[in-house]
């Protein structure tokens, strides 16, 4: 080792005392020492920040380069703020305030800390397969000659236990399809999970899969000192009973500490000999440390293992053995999960750690190392060389229209693939900045005539085989470089992983990108967790989902979606439309590609269908288009006198306009709402309402401009191919009575008309809503209920 790497660790060495001191610091005085309410205790924080306390050091400190990207284990979080305290990047407050109001986040959060996070890692496992994908898109960049400097390592610590994820194990597969570089996963090999002690034999499993899937595996077992008294005579005999011992036999002899080391090795290898003397050599407080000298824990160990990963580009997985709790007193001990170290035992750490009373905060406080040295380490190491590691992109123009050859009738479904087919035409900034994804449904979503004119996406070239042997198809499925579309397999957890990804390309890499996925509605449900983590992170995409709802008659109750327009409202930071014609999904898309570039914008969600209904001819104004974005404008304005008003969304436009038509003549004056985003027109009068209630007496929602035209008499009737609480709070904008149609049970399979009827959403149906929630003659042409 040169002298500059031998200084290198001793100012490391020195850093990750105090790193380790100011994670155990913040969380006692979460739980301690700042007044709280609540009851609640950060309980794993403390013995999993411990237990990479090492490993981020030597990451942070030396290995990682600014263009680096790096997802931090979720319960590491202490010391990833500590780091980024020492670095300048997080302030003293939201330290002090770690976990309270608008302080320092228990996870690391791209929208909620304001220090230097990468990707959010509140949801398990999702920040790992996070990392994969967001090499993907490095390598999506860089074959297209964008993005903003070198390529960078994507970087996953990871817990041993959080390997359970399925999640992580999709999003292998996915990466060896697609060649996989730059990516190194760290497993916290500390063999214990949040209840118990991980099963024997684990890290061979790891490294079989991983060795599988054309990973390098480094495994990070033995420290220097492990190394060292292995080399000395008896050593052997050390190693052997250290492979052999279980987990949960050394987990708890480094609980119990140097004393009972001492007892079990002279029982089971002492012989008077070598290995006694091997032994013996050591005090009891030695023969600790050297059990608990593990890979992880080991900064040279580490050091080398990061340099020769960073000279080439294989993925690697780094399993790194380390003790849960390191260096604290409940370090090994299987119920250190939930526990917090006591008042007493965090005085003892602070005598170790020499740091005064009142001097907690102070960045370089007990360290031996002059601090305008450490500083200067500080301000020198490679990942703080660059300033801001967020990168800005400037945002791509969309045309003021987009074209779509319409057609008497058609569906929304098709529609989009039109759009798509008319976009892929153009030879423009905004063509170009569109990738599209999806999970093995590419066709079935109408995306097919966007990827024969803009190829699919890989590194290298692959001929369609179908096309080269003569074959006629429809789809020409070649890959390249110059390819648009990423091809996913069925797994609808790595789409949203895959878009998050895309939809931060502006962020980690400084190119801007228009990610559009597909897939079933149905199967939102399936990736939720991972769009709900998208989101979180403020990924930028368009998703389009088709078909939707009990439309899908033929296919049974398995793949008819009843929550998705719920999901739609009810997610943060993604708007969602409904569209029931083709030419209000024209100006949705448009409107969408401009939302997801705005700061102030987010994600999109298309509900679509594959149902053919009859397009109306009319001009697109501003006006019109402009209510369509809003959520909602009128198809037929209720008349002075109205007695019902029917709103609708989606594919039961024709039921709802059928019903207006057999209502009309026996109730006075009737309304047709086409509600185009129930998400927007909520939201809308929801901000409209705090306003008010905040001093801005003046504030107006859409909606409430909408209903305005409504008698206060009236009856509002909503009927939408999903829950009916989609659309069931219209009444109360202004205290109309209303009526919510919808699906509220899994469906069956049938014809349109079959389950229209069964659930009461078909024209007589909403015609028998009207009758009930109206005075008046009977309804000439509402028939009997057979």
């Amino acid at each position: 080792m040169s002298a500059a790497r031998v200084e290198d660790v001793e100012y490391l060495a020195e850093l990750e005392r105090k790193i380790l001191w100011l994670a155990t610091w913040t969380i006692h005085n979460a739980n301690h020492l700042r007044p709280s309410t609540d009851g609640l205790k950060v309980g794993g924080h403390q013995a999993s920040s411990a237990s990479l306390a090492t490993i981020m050091t030597a990451l942070y400190l030396k290995a990682l380069r600014p263009e680096d990207r790096v997802a931090v284990k979720p319960h590491a979080s202490p010391v990833f703020h500590a780091i980024q305290y020492l670095f300048g990047r997080q302030t003293r407050e939201k330290l002090v305030n770690f976990r309270g109001y608008k302080g320092a986040q228990s996870y690391p959060s791209r929208t909620k800390d304001t220090d230097d996070v990468d990707f959010s890692t509140g949801s398990v496992g999702l920040g790992v397969a996070q990392t994969l994908f967001a090499s993907l898109v490095q390598d999506y960049l860089t074959a297209k000659g964008l993005g903003h400097g070198p390529e960078g390592k994507m970087i996953a610590l990871v817990g041993d236990a959080e390997m359970d994820e399925g999640n992580i194990f999709e999003a292998l597969l996915e990466g060896w399809k697609h060649g996989l570089r730059n990516t190194w996963w760290i497993v916290d090999y500390n063999r214990q999970s949040l209840d118990a002690v991980v099963r024997e034999g684990l890290w061979e499993r790891f490294e079989s899969i991983f060795r599988n899937f054309g990973w390098d595996v480094v495994i990070l077992k033995y420290g220097r000192l492990q190394q060292a008294a292995f080399r000395e005579p008896g050593g052997e005999a050390l190693r052997r009973w250290i492979d052999a011992c279980p987990n949960q036999l050394y987990s708890a002899l480094t609980f119990q500490g140097g004393k009972a080391w001492r007892k079990r090795l002279m029982d089971e290898i002492g012989d008077q000999g070598d290995v006694t003397a091997l032994i013996e050599r050591r005090s009891d407080e030695e023969l600790a440390q050297l059990m608990a000298n593990l890979g992880g824990h080991d900064l040279p160990s580490l050091i080398d293992a990061f340099e020769k990963a960073r000279a080439h580009d294989r993925p690697v997985c780094f399993i790194a053995y380390t003790i849960k709790g390191f260096g604290l007193p409940l370090a090994g001990h299987k119920d250190n999960h939930a526990g917090l170290m006591t008042p007493a035992q965090v005085e003892d750490l602070r005598a170790r750690h020499h740091v005064r009373p009142g001097h907690e905060w102070e960045r370089f406080e007990g360290l031996s190392i002059p601090p305008t040295q450490l500083d200067a380490f500080l301000k020198a190491v490679p990942f703080n060389t660059d300033g801001t590691r967020r990168h800005q992109a400037p945002q791509v123009a969309v045309p003021p229209v987009l074209d779509v050859p319409l057609q008497p009738a058609m569906s929304t479904q098709q529609g989009f693939g039109l759009l798509l087919n008319e976009i892929g035409k153009r030879e423009d900034d905004f063509a170009a900045h569109i990738v599209t994804t999806s999970p093995d449904v590419t066709v079935s979503t109408n995306l097919g005539a966007w990827v024969n004119r803009r190829q699919l996406f890989a590194r290298e070239e692959l001929a369609d085989t179908f096309k080269r042997e003569r074959i006629p198809s429809t789809f020409n499925w070649e890959f390249s470089p110059k390819g648009q579309h990423m091809e996913l397999g069925i797994a609808e957890m790595n789409l949203f992983i895959m878009l998050s990804a895309l939809g931060l390309s502006h962020s980690l890499f400084g190119e801007r990108l228009l990610p559009v996925g597909t897939l079933y509605d149905p199967f939102i449900e399936r990736g939720l967790d991972a769009l709900n983590y998208a989101c979180y992170q403020d990924a930028r995409f368009i998703l389009a989902a088709t078909p939707s709802g009990v439309t899908l008659a033929p296919e049974g109750g398995a793949h008819q979606s009843i929550a998705t327009p719920l999901i739609g409202m009810a997610q943060d930071g993604l708007a969602s439309f409904e569209p029931a014609f083709v030419d209000e999904l024209a100006v949705i898309l448009r409107f969408a590609f401009e939302h997801t570039q705005r700061e102030d914008g987010g994600s999109t969600y298309l509900r679509l269908s594959t149902r053919t209904i009859e397009q109306p001819r009319r001009t697109m104004d501003a006006a019109l288009a402009e209510d369509i974005v809003k959520g909602g404008y009128w198809l037929r304005r209720p008349g002075p006198n109205a007695q019902v008003v029917v709103a609708y969304a989606g594919a039961l436009a024709p039921e709802a306009i059928e019903a207006v038509g057999l209502i009309a003549e026996d109730r006075r004056d009737v309304g047709l709402l086409a509600v185009t985003s129930a998400d927007r027109l909520h939201a809308g009068w929801t901000a409209a309402q705090r306003a008010r209630e905040d001093g801005e007496y003046g504030a107006r929602a859409h909606v409430e401009t909408l209903l305005d035209a409504v008698p206060p008499g009236c009856a509002v009737i909503s009927v939408v191919d999903g829950h009916p609480a989609t659309l069931g709070w219209l009444g109360s904008v202004h205290g109309h009575r209303s009526r919510a149609l919808g699906v509220e049970r899994f469906g069956q399979t049938g014809t349109l008309q079959d389950l229209y009827r069964h659930y009461g959403i078909d024209a007589q149906g909403i015609a028998r809503a009207a009758q009930a929630m109206t005075p008046g003659r009977p309804i000439r042409h509402l028939r009997a209920v057979g």
